[in-house]
């Protein structure tokens, strides 16, 4: 198969089934590229999550972005971010001038589903990069920290510090030879070039203002992605009174439902702004910045992770990687998704589905929300 092709076949299933939030979405990711495809392995794999953590903007569309450069270039990194984002801005935006769709119980069945995902996904990393007493130590330190201090920069945070465990704990397990690069070389006047506009265009919105700078804005200087960006983009664009208080609410919870990035918000702000070409602007100005900062990351992280203590805070780093998913599949995902005995049937099975019966992620999603419909 074209690897365009193979691109967007995959990309755009997961784009409509990819229910859960930013970290159900890698559980989905690592399921289908990692276990399916074989593009990568979990190392690999690891080290594009930990890029995507230590860079503002929705986290799991860098990743989506990296693994479609890794595969096909920067065709790839465009084709996949289209199919996995398309369906969410095309809901939000109807939503928005259409209907409401939020109240759906097949929804609290793919909610189950994103329990079963991020479990399958976090004992599988588990498996490979904290299966030592030191690398399981700084998982579990990574998780508790995460979930006693629930800020936007703890994540950030606890990356760095496990980086710095690692460089300096685990250098002498570090092979002399580091693995192949996780991603295809970016070219410097790409990686580069992709810095120089970023910076411009941001300076260029905080200098405009205005309704879609503000998106431009909120792209560039979230972390954590997903729910972090609400309270930033309500400052930007209700308190200015570009959108009121209410559709702000309404959109806000018609983002849980639907798959996708948390950040296709920014489509149904843009659709109650200026219909579809508000929705269309927004979505591409809140994107933009993610698209610039995951190439420039790849150019300067491809330059810097041959070294061996790179290399060693590498090993620190997936660790705390796989606590941090750890962490998450607590809460939002458990605790938004189970909430009954029948949810957690539901998770269950899709667990099962997954681990042993080797159900592809798409039929999981399919199942779950049939499920969720007739018992939910």
């Amino acid at each position: 198969m074209n690897r365009i092709a193979e691109i967007a076949r995959s990309f755009g299933v997961l784009g409509f089934s990819a229910f859960g939030g930013p970290t159900a979405h890698l559980g989905y990711f690592r399921t289908e590229f990692v276990e399916r495809r074989r593009w990568l392995d979990d190392r690999q794999y690891s080290e594009i999550v930990a890029l995507s953590q230590l860079l503002p903007g929705p986290g799991s569309s860098q990743v989506g972005m990296m693994l479609g450069y890794h595969r096909a270039g920067f065709s790839g990194m465009a084709i996949a971010w289209l199919m996995f984002t398309w369906p969410s801005l095309a809901l939000m935006a109807a939503f928005a001038l259409l209907f409401d769709a939020t109240s759906a119980s097949w929804t609290l069945g793919l909610l189950a589903a994103a329990v079963a995902v991020v479990l399958h996904a976090v004992t599988g990393m588990a498996r490979s990069m904290a299966s030592t007493p030191r690398s399981a130590t700084i998982a579990v330190a990574s998780g508790i920290a995460v979930l006693a201090l629930p800020n936007a920069f703890t994540h950030l945070g606890v990356i760095i510090l496990a980086g710095l465990i690692g460089a300096f704990s685990f250098n002498s397990l570090i092979d002399a030879t580091p693995p192949p690069s996780p991603l295809r070389a970016i070219p410097a006047w790409a990686g580069i070039g992709s810095l120089v506009v970023f910076l411009g265009a941001l300076l260029g919105a905080v200098i405009m203002g205005g309704f879609y700078p503000a998106f431009i804005q909120a792209g560039s200087t979230v972390f954590g992605g997903g729910h972090v960006v609400l309270p930033l983009l309500e400052k930007l664009v209700v308190a200015p009174g570009f959108i009121n208080e209410t559709d702000f609410l309404s959109g806000y919870s018609a983002a849980q439902a639907v798959p996708g990035p948390m950040f296709s918000f920014a489509s149904y702000l843009g659709a109650i702004y200026g219909g579809i070409g508000g929705a269309v602007l927004a979505s591409l100005a809140i994107f933009f910045p993610a698209a610039l900062l995951s190439i420039s990351g790849m150019y300067f992280w491809g330059r810097w992770r041959k070294a061996p203590r790179i290399q060693a805070a590498v090993t620190g780093i997936n660790a705390g990687v796989v606590g941090l998913l750890g962490a998450a599949l607590y809460d939002p995902v458990f605790t938004h998704g189970i909430t009954s005995v029948s949810a957690l049937a539901i998770a269950a099975v899709c667990w099962l589905g997954l681990a042993h019966w080797k159900i592809p992620p798409w039929a999981i999603a399919a199942g779950a929300a049939l499920a969720g419909w007739v018992l939910l």
